[in-house]
């Protein structure tokens, strides 16, 4: 199943199931079959984050809904028109992203594959959602793409084992790491942390869906390629990755309590370039789909 939050022509936000091109509104279709089968209801769901923190969002709750708009032949009654894609998670708790986890990046950077993870963090408020543009300020410097599977916390936790990490999963989605690499590459020599460089607003392209476990087994291996124009700059696959998912959830949870709607960004392959105002990136993952942002100037 695909799951996405957007916007309808009025511009209410809701949480849509994908399907194709339509879009049926589980905002609606969710306290209807709660009510027709006797269940207490749920708080007000206008967000994927919203259905995460009522322990809602999961693969046998969404699949009865479905079943049951199709029982009482309401697809055509819920779907919704004029629909914009927004980001998944417009204001995830937390982006968690991960440096050099493609042995591939590492070497073009100049480094050895790391032997731990390099974990760090990105600004919630640089999400933004498909379509939408990327802001590069005035005078920045390089900035680059990053495409980078990201996996939505279903489950929160301390202390995940890695036989269960996989419970904790609620889906995955794209995440474009977008990059002011002169500024990083300034903080780094400086022995300072790059969250500046990877938080700037508008720096964190995230979609267009989430994509549930039932299509998307773990561990993952998926192909990822993004474009820049229409011309191919990065290509992979995540069985590529150094530190795979389950890894990564049963190291991070060893210090930190995962919360519902932490994003995990696993990292990118190598490719990394430079883009421009007026250019337009494609970031595409096999079984989740494609992430589209143009590339514009700011002050």
């Amino acid at each position: 199943m695909k799951v996405v939050s957007f916007a309808d022509g009025n511009g209410r936000e809701a949480v849509g199931l994908l399907e194709g091109k339509r879009i049926i509104d589980l905002s609606r279709a969710l306290p209807m079959y709660l009510l027709a089968e006797g269940y207490p209801p749920l708080p007000a769901a206008f967000s994927i984050l919203d259905l995460l923190r009522a322990g809602a969002f999961h693969v046998g709750l969404l699949q009865e809904v479905r079943v049951f708009v199709e029982r009482h032949d309401l697809a055509r009654v819920l779907s919704a028109r004029n629909a914009r894609l927004l980001a998944p998670v417009a204001r995830p708790p937390r982006i968690v992203a991960l440096g050099l986890n493609y042995a591939a990046h590492a070497a073009e950077t100049g480094k050895a594959p790391p032997r731990e993870p390099i974990f760090f963090v990105k600004a919630s408020t640089a999400v933004i959602g498909p379509d939408d543009p990327v802001v590069i300020p005035k005078g920045i410097g390089r900035v680059d793409h990053e495409i980078e599977l990201a996996v939505i916390v279903g489950r929160g936790g301390r202390h995940i084992p890695r036989r269960k990490a996989a419970a904790h999963i609620a889906g995955y989605t794209i995440l474009n790491d977008v990059t002011a690499r002169d500024m990083q590459s300034r903080d780094m020599a400086a022995s300072r942390p790059w969250f500046l460089s990877k938080s700037i607003d508008t720096f964190a392209p995230m979609g267009p869906c989430v994509t549930l476990p039932d299509e998307i087994a773990e561990p993952s291996e998926l192909h990822l390629v993004l474009r820049v124009n229409g011309k191919v700059r990065q290509r992979s696959n995540t069985r590529d990755l150094i530190f795979g998912i389950t890894e990564l959830i049963h190291r991070l949870s060893r210090w930190i309590t995962l919360e519902p709607g932490d994003v995990i960004a696993t990292g990118t392959p190598s490719g990394i370039s430079p883009i421009r105002a007026g250019d337009v990136m494609e970031a595409e993952i096999e079984r989740i789909g494609l992430l589209r942002n143009p590339v514009i100037a700011g002050r």
